[in-house]
């Protein structure tokens, strides 16, 4: 049996990726590792600390000793790399922790790798698989009109973020090239369901709302995105080990595109909704409108666009379609279900918001 190591374990993709390889029948043995910084938290694994297949281990992926050591004790074959820093506005306030963990972090991993998997004879081990989770930020910004973003489409990276992303991409195609390293890369949309950091766009938006504080969007609204629900992006993964091709690239997406000022009066609406058909949410969050039988989407506030703010991402996913792919969560059910789950779940976001 395949063991994996899941770098960014305790984070919003990486957590549920975990989940989606432990409830699997194959009974994988799981390594996490995480830094356990502010975006990743061990309340994320709850469910997996209590499988017997999975060992949690806090450090940081440019400790090439601890990775070393780990790859050989756990007998790893397949990495899976989510650790990253990740939000925009952040890379944009300060990107030195960006170049850290998204390009010299990427790097330590391919090199213990490809220390770990080199056979005897010269060749690689058989089975392993360095897996590299990247964004669709790398390839740009698209026009309204244009064509979405394929495999093929050149890189031009316009935030530090997309930049240390694109950067860590090319670092694997180059392993990959030089060294014959076997990696596959996928480069998915944005992501939306449960334990996603409260410092995106819709965690953010559903927990302002029920505070009653303004609902802030960027500019005008009009940047466009495309939304994959994250166990759809887990399964796109793990199609991606189990059949995608070496050395390939792999888009993941479902061509579920939305205006950011459409996308978040959608989630008033459901919000609106929720709390009609619940009196315990009128009761629990007294200061949301909703509470009132006022309409959440008057909190809506227009903000100052942030710089070089990328106006469409769209993604072509037909070569991961090939594969079998397909979204299994309709937007608006997910999108549903993901607000009730943060309305239902104040413990896990409360102390962050204290913090």
């Amino acid at each position: 049996m395949p063991r994996y190591l899941v770098t960014g374990a305790a984070g919003f993709i990486g957590s549920n990726f975990v989940d989606h390889l432990l409830a699997r029948p194959q009974g994988e043995h799981v390594v996490g590792l995480d830094c356990l910084s502010y975006a990743g938290r061990m309340e994320n694994l709850a469910a997996a600390l209590t499988h017997d297949a999975f060992t949690f281990v806090e450090g940081d992926i440019n400790d090439t000793s601890l990775v070393a050591a780990l790859l050989e004790e756990h007998d790893i074959g397949i990495i899976v790399h989510f650790a990253a820093e990740s939000h925009v506005d952040r890379s944009i306030s300060g990107p030195a922790p960006f170049i850290h963990a998204n390009i010299n972090g990427t790097h330590a991993l391919l090199e213990a790798a490809r220390a770990a998997w080199r056979a005897g004879d010269g060749r690689w081990r058989e089975g392993c698989r360095f897996h590299h989770v990247s964004t669709d930020e790398v390839y740009g910004s698209l026009g309204e009109d244009d064509p979405a973003f394929s495999e093929s489409t050149p890189y031009a990276p316009n935030s530090p973020y997309a930049a240390s992303k694109a950067a860590s991409d090319h670092l694997v195609r180059a392993w990959a090239h030089t060294f014959d390293l076997p990696v596959t890369i996928s480069n998915c949309s944005n992501n939306y369901g449960p334990r996603q950091y409260p410092e995106k766009l819709l965690p953010l938006t559903i927990l302002n709302a029920v505070h009653g504080k303004r609902l802030p969007i960027y500019g005008k609204g009009t940047n466009i995105r495309d939304w994959l629900h994250v166990d759809d992006h887990c399964r796109g993964i793990d199609l991606i080990l189990t059949k995608g091709r070496p050395g390939e690239t792999y888009n993941i997406g479902t061509g579920n595109e939305w205006r950011n000022v459409d996308l978040v009066n959608l989630l008033c609406g459901l919000i609106d909704d929720l709390f009609a058909a619940r009196g315990d949410l009128k009761e629990r969050y007294p200061r949301a409108p909703a509470a009132h039988g006022q309409k959440t989407k008057d909190l809506i506030a227009f903000v100052s666009d942030r710089p070089g703010h990328d106006l469409r991402y769209g993604i072509n996913a037909e070569k991961i379609r090939a594969l079998g792919y397909g979204a299994r969560h309709p937007f608006k059910a997910g999108l549903k279900a993901s607000v009730a789950w943060y309305l239902d779940n104040q413990d896990w976001w409360a102390p962050l918001l204290a913090d």
